[in-house]
């Protein structure tokens, strides 16, 4: 599985991105698949993640209300939608893909990851 990340960039803050994560894999839709970021000098961390059909999603506490995840399994490709971006959401966002059950919130629940784009905020 390779997962390939892009849309990354420099924003003001206020401003809107998509990120898309595009997956050479054989069934897109067998996967779980998560955003997570990490910001300079911190730990990786949860964003948000999508259900194998669609149909269920979450978000972290901090980004609720403010971004969208949405996935198209036809196209092997999975979206964040950042909007009213603050500088605190400056960080290189990874998009990961998951086979296994339980919770969507830790890093160990994925079993393959991409490679990041950096995403930007500035004030």
């Amino acid at each position: 599985v390779q997962l390939q990340a892009s849309g990354g960039g420099l924003v003001q803050a206020g401003g809107s991105l998509r990120l898309s994560c595009a997956a050479s894999v054989g069934t897109f839709s067998s996967y779980t698949m998560g955003w997570f970021r990490q910001a300079p000098g911190k730990e990786r961390e949860f964003v948000a993640a999508i259900s194998r059909s669609g149909g269920t999603t979450t978000s972290a506490d901090s980004v609720k209300g403010r971004i969208t995840i949405s996935r198209d399994n036809a196209k092997n490709t999975v979206y964040l939608q950042m909007n009213t971006l603050k500088v605190e959401d400056t960080a290189v966002y990874y998009c990961a893909a998951s086979t296994q059950s339980g919770s969507w919130y830790p890093t160990s629940k994925y079993d393959y990851w991409g490679q990041g784009t950096l995403v930007t905020v500035s004030s």
